[in-house]
């Protein structure tokens, strides 16, 4: 019912910065929360970043001052700006979404396939 398609992921040396986008399609009446997850090989996934649909933003600590949250409600797409990036942002990035697709139901929470991004020393 409810893609989400990521993209902008990508090969970075240390200091570079990336943009990733996520845009959802399908039926949406409405999306709530959105967010960005990344997991590395190994470790299990964390959170990176959320954007309420007012547009408030919360961070994990090792991104904050880098990583930049944003949306854009008319195209249902969120993005995550990467700024100095480090090796260890190395993960597949996954988005996420809170959306609702019917009226008088609860919404669901449907998530992207993964970017892979690679921070290089």
């Amino acid at each position: 019912q409810v893609q989400l398609v990521e993209s902008g992921g990508g090969l970075v040396q240390a200091g570079g910065s990336l943009r990733l986008s996520c845009a959802a399609s399908g039926r949406i009446l409405s999306i709530n929360a959105m967010g960005w997850y990344r997991q590395a090989p190994g470790k299990q996934r964390e959170l990176v970043a959320t954007i309420t649909s007012g547009s408030r933003t919360a961070y994990a600590d090792s991104v904050k001052g880098r990583f930049t949250i944003s949306r854009d409600n008319a195209k249902n797409t969120v993005y995550l700006q990467m700024n100095s990036l480090r090796p260890e942002d190395t993960a597949v990035y996954y988005c996420n979404a809170d959306v609702q697709t019917r009226w008088y139901s609860t919404s669901n929470v449907y998530w992207g396939q993964g970017t892979q991004v690679t921070v290089s020393s």
